[in-house]
């Protein structure tokens, strides 16, 4: 069930929202519910890409070479 919703906005802002509508061939009506539907599925979507980089790195354990550099030489700052 869609609901009204009223915003008050400057008018300066609604203006440079109107053209931004207009160039996506869109409503600022239909801006608003992107950006708002953008920003409270914003979490949920990082979380279930943690949880697949979790899994990934738990499955596939990385492989590190034998270490042929001395800590000296990794800092040295020859100029």
């Amino acid at each position: 069930m869609n609901r009204n919703l009223t915003l008050t906005l400057d008018e300066d802002l609604l203006r440079a929202a109107r053209k931004v509508a207009l160039d996506r061939n869109t409503s600022v009506n239909c801006l608003v519910r992107e950006y708002l539907t953008e920003i409270t599925t914003q979490d949920d979507r990082k979380a279930k890409a943690l949880a697949t980089l979790e899994r990934f790195f738990k499955e596939r354990p990385g492989r590190v070479g034998k270490i042929t550099w001395t800590r000296e030489e990794l800092y040295d700052r020859k100029s």
